[in-house]
């Protein structure tokens, strides 16, 4: 099927500044992951790039899935958002088939393919905002109503939550209930409605919490996080030695001493405490600002788009890269509690690079007809 009846009218050109800056983080990842990475990865598997060469690979399949997305009218997704959904879905399912789905030190959320796994949550994220975005477009005056509007809309995330804390994953949930909230808000629900919802939503998640010992814990760690700094505030101890070694300057690109089988994930979790520790507080404020732009240019694409969908969509993308930015680097440096949320485009994972660059392909495509 030819893709020409999707692409925008001739000669209108988007923002590529959010292609640029996307690809530029990814780029500062993956020269961040090869420096994090390279003792984890010789300590597992014997060679110092495993790690590298397959965040590599997912870079380049990433950027493929961008530009095409960028090519393709964003309008598009609004039709066939039930079915991305339901393919979202089944990913979710297939993770718990014997043969096919993966676990991994007590979570099954991947599934093999080859040499290579996926792991269809990271997916889950943009195709959730893509589904919530026509959903509550096509609502319009009704999202004001509860049983019409927000109680459906609730309806549907629930599912979706409990085949995710199935695996389990929390800090997923977390991410897409936070972004759906946020989409509630743009398409005009009440906000007595979500304050409600709200409330109801602390006490999930609180009761979620208190239904692990391990997620107890880590809130017990973030109030005291030095009281057990050989036990349970280990990570974080660390966390805070690798950011303090940094200073302005750093110790120096590839000089990390924490990445040495010290700090835990260092690639994945912590590794702005890496970033912080090599290339000191100024760089790595540096990095920062350009996510910040990147977040800011997406919410102005939100702002001047002309359709609900589109304006939905932007905002919900721009704030999923904006909160997983927010609770990384608060986790990074103690101010909110340890979570498993990457920071995006920079920490080691093929899916999540994969996704979010695939949502920044559709963000390019919606500039394309911001007013």
């Amino acid at each position: 099927m030819s893709l020409n009846r999707f692409r925008p009218q001739q000669g209108k050109k988007g923002d590529y500044w959010i292609l640029l800056l996307a690809l530029l983080l990814s780029l500062i990842g993956l020269a961040m992951i090869s420096s994090a990475s390279v003792v984890i990865s010789y300590d597992r598997y014997g060679y110092n790039t495993y790690f590298l060469t397959k965040q590599a690979i997912s870079l380049g399949l990433g950027i493929v899935v961008m530009m095409v997305l960028g090519a393709i009218n964003y309008k598009v997704w609004e039709k066939y958002s039930v079915y991305l959904l339901g393919i979202g879905l089944l990913g979710l399912v297939l993770v718990f088939i014997p043969g096919l789905g993966q676990k991994i030190a007590g979570a099954q959320r991947w599934i093999e393919v080859g040499p290579f796994s996926l792991q269809p949550s990271e997916f889950m994220k943009i195709i959730y905002i893509v589904y919530a975005g026509a959903w509550l477009a096509s609502k319009k005056n009704q999202i004001r109503h509860f049983l019409s509007g927000v109680a459906p809309f609730i309806l549907i995330l629930g599912v979706l939550i409990l085949l995710i804390m199935k695996q389990p994953a929390l800090s997923t949930v977390l991410v897409i209930t936070a972004c759906a909230a946020v989409m509630v808000f743009v398409a005009g629900a009440s906000k007595i409605h979500l304050f409600f919802a709200g409330g109801f939503g602390l006490m999930f998640f609180w009761a979620l919490i208190k239904s692990a010992n391990y997620r107890m814990q880590r809130v017990l760690t973030f109030l005291h996080p030095l009281s057990d700094p050989l036990g349970a505030g280990y990570q974080i101890s660390q966390s805070f030695l690798a950011i303090g070694s940094g200073g302005w300057w750093g110790l120096g690109f590839g000089q990390s001493r924490q990445k040495y089988l010290y700090l835990p994930q260092p690639h994945i979790d912590s590794i702005f405490a890496i970033i912080v520790e090599e290339l000191g507080f100024l760089r790595s404020l540096v990095i920062v600002l350009i996510i910040a732009t990147l977040i800011y240019k997406g919410f102005t694409i939100a702002l001047k788009c002309p359709d609900p969908f589109g304006r939905i969509v932007a905002t919900g993308i721009s704030f999923w890269i904006a909160f997983q930015t927010l609770v990384n680097i608060g986790a990074t440096t103690g101010i909110l509690p340890l979570t498993g949320i990457p920071l995006p485009f920079i920490s080691y994972g093929g899916s999540a690079l994969v996704a979010l660059l695939a949502g920044v392909g559709i963000l390019y495509n919606i500039s394309k007809y911001s007013e």
